[in-house]
C-alpha cells in the first residue's frame, strides 16, 4: 500500500530526470500528497517530460471517473493480468518522482512512518498512467503506483511498499514497447532495506489539509519544535 507521498526537491526535479519539456508552471513542493490530487509525472516521449497527472488510474474504457478513486495502487504481482492495469503496464509506464512514502504501523495506534531512500534526495516510484475522456471530449491524465512486499525495513510497519526502481531502471523502464518478464520482476523486488530508512512523524499527516515540511520532521523533533 502507498497512500500519501512527499515530493519536496521540486527545484531539482528537471536536472534529476533529464526532464527537457518542462511544464509551463512548476508545482509547489508537497509534502502530504493525497490520492485523488494532481502530482508531477515523469514520462518519455522523446525527450522525458514532466505532465501532472490526477493520483487514482482511471482506464480509458472506464464509464465513471470514480473508479480512478479504488486504482491509486497496482500490486506487482498481478499487474500484468488486471485489465485495468495491463495496457498500460504495455505501452503506458511512467515515473512518480518522491523525496518520501508514509506507511502507517497499527501497532503503534496508527503512527504514520516517513521511508526514504537514504542516498538520493529525490528517487523513483513505478508508475503507471492511462488517458480518459470525459463525455465533453476533454483528457484527464491519471496514474497509479505499483507496490511490492515489503522488505526487511518496512514490513515492520506495513507489508507492502512501492516498487522503487534504481537510476539504470528508470531509463528501462521510461524506454517504449513491452519489458522483458525477466527485467520486469527484477524491478519488482523489494528495494535494498539497508539503503533505505524509516522513523515516526507527527500525526498531522492524517489531516489531508496539512501540508507542510514539518510533516517529514521526526515525531521527537516535531514535539520539541512545539515548546518554541
Amino acid at each position: 500500500m502507498c497512500g500519501r507521498f512527499t515530493i519536496g526537491e521540486i527545484k531539482e526535479l528537471i536536472t534529476r530526470f533529464s526532464i527537457d519539456a518542462k511544464i509551463a508552471d512548476m508545482p509547489r513542493p508537497r509534502y502530504n500528497l493525497a490520492p485523488t490530487q494532481d502530482a508531477p509525472i515523469v514520462v518519455h516521449t522523446s525527450p522525458n517530460r514532466l505532465v501532472m497527472m490526477r493520483w487514482g488510474l482511471i482506464p480509458f474504457w472506464a464509464k465513471d471517473p470514480r473508479i480512478g478513486s479504488r486504482m491509486i495502487n497496482a500490486r506487482a504481482e498481478s499487474v500484468a493480468q488486471r485489465p485495468a492495469f495491463r495496457v498500460s503496464l504495455k505501452e503506458r509506464r511512467c515515473l512518480v518522482p518522491t523525496t518520501g512514502f508514509y506507511e502507517w504501523k497499527a501497532a503503534d495506534g496508527k503512527t504514520p512512518y516517513l521511508a526514504r531512500v537514504k542516498d538520493d534526495n529525490l528517487f523513483a516510484m513505478a508508475g503507471l498512467y492511462d488517458r480518459w475522456k470525459d463525455p465533453s471530449g476533454a483528457e484527464v491524465l491519471s496514474f497509479a503506483i505499483i507496490t511490492t512486499a515489503a522488505n526487511e525495513l518496512m514490513s515492520s510497519i506495513h507489508d507492502r511498499m512501492p516498487v522503487i526502481l534504481s537510476r539504470e531502471d528508470e531509463v528501462k523502464w521510461l524506454s517504449p514497447g513491452p519489458l522483458d518478464d525477466g527485467d520486469r520482476e527484477r524491478m519488482f523486488l523489494p528495494y535494498p532495506p539497508g539503503r533505505m530508512e524509516a522513523y515516526p512523524v507527527s500525526k498531522m499527516v492524517n489531516d489531508i489539509s496539512k501540508d507542510s515540511a514539518e510533516l517529514v520532521r521526526p515525531l521527537s523533533q516535531a514535539r520539541s519544535a512545539q515548546w518554541f
